[in-house]
């Protein structure tokens, strides 16, 4: 029986495919990803028929997206390059794609002749100084100064200024990832026991829809406190840990915007959320934490990163006894 159907455009084959994705059990944001990099080929090399995809396409394309895609970024920079780690998930995306359909329809997997995007290994991981963060809680205080020319200078008190260094101390104290503090509940945190529930499956935005249990210090837990005393809705369990404007749940863009003003504002460079994970990590290692409670704490899948942050923790203990070893410094 032929199997093979004439016209199967990829906007009418990537149906089946993200059905297929999403019976995996993958989360709806990795589905959601799978489906925005294939709109990116229908963009940019049209909704073209599947089976007519040759190697040369696909080089075609990836070589738009390493060198000439100009992506429209919310925040941010749009005139740089898509990142190296991007540019390969794209890859990714094309050929779980083109794979899917090669198996489904019994066609010539066109992926086979494409390289894969080299990535650079280890990607330097830069955590917060101590330094840092106590210029970015400092910088949810006050709004920047003001200049007029008929009055001095002048700062505004912030009305989000609670809740940011709640947001701050959180991302600190637990590594969570971005969507999974805006997905937090206040029923979701124990404030006596310090412990914060990551609920599985969409619920919890957990990669991996993997839920799993972090814990917050008592600085953490006050300021946490602090923010919800003023809020009406503190007793309602169902209710946002973090609100947005207009009382609606925090987002990742809303997050990442937050966080990267503070950080212009403080004067610090680098400002995202995912760099107080990297802090987390590191600082847990080097205070004597352990690699395989790390994994458990960060709901990392494998060890692969875990141990990347191990090897940048070892790197400052060398760097540090270099410093003080008794023996240099002394000159024996």
């Amino acid at each position: 029986m032929n199997r093979k159907p004439q016209g199967l455009v990829i906007s009418k084959a990537m149906v089946g495919f993200l059905q297929y994705k999403g019976a995996e059990g993958l989360a709806p944001v990795t589905v959601a990803g799978y489906e925005r990099d294939l709109e990116l080929w229908i963009e940019h090399m049209g909704d073209i028929d599947v089976l007519k995809i040759t190697p040369q396409h696909v080089l075609s394309f990836m070589n738009f997206v390493r060198m000439d895609y100009k992506p429209r970024r919310i925040a941010g920079d749009n005139s740089k390059r898509l990142a190296p780690k991007t540019v390969y998930n794209i890859y990714i995306s094309l050929a779980s794609f083109l794979t899917w359909a090669s198996t489904e329809f019994e066609f010539a997997n066109p992926m086979k002749g494409v390289p894969r995007p080299r990535v650079p290994e280890d990607t330097p991981v830069q955590p917060f100084k101590k330094e840092e963060v106590e210029l970015l809680i400092k910088a949810c205080d006050f709004s920047q100064e003001s200049v007029t020319d008929k009055r001095r200078k002048f700062s505004m008190e912030r009305s989000t200024g609670k809740r940011d260094k709640a947001i701050l101390l959180t991302l600190l104290d637990t590594g969570l990832r971005a969507s999974e503090l805006c997905a937090l509940r206040i029923a979701d945190v124990d404030m006596k026991a310090g412990k914060v529930v990551i609920r599985p499956g969409e619920a919890g935005k957990a990669k991996g829809g993997k839920g799993r249990i972090v814990y917050l210090g008592r600085s953490a837990r006050r300021f946490i406190w602090r923010y919800l005393a003023e809020r009406d809705d503190a007793d309602d369990p169902e209710a946002p840990l973090f609100l947005g404007k207009f009382r609606r749940p925090l987002n990742r863009d809303a997050l990442r915007q937050l966080i990267k003003g503070l950080g212009t504002k403080a004067g610090v460079a680098k400002c995202h959320p995912h760099r107080f994970r990297h802090t987390f990590a590191i600082t847990y290692l080097r205070s004597g934490g352990d690699i395989f409670t790390l994994k458990s704490l960060l709901g990392h899948g494998s060890l692969d990163m875990v141990q990347h942050y191990a090897r940048v923790a070892e790197v400052d203990v060398e760097q540090a006894h270099r410093k003080a070893s008794p023996a240099d410094n002394w000159r024996l």
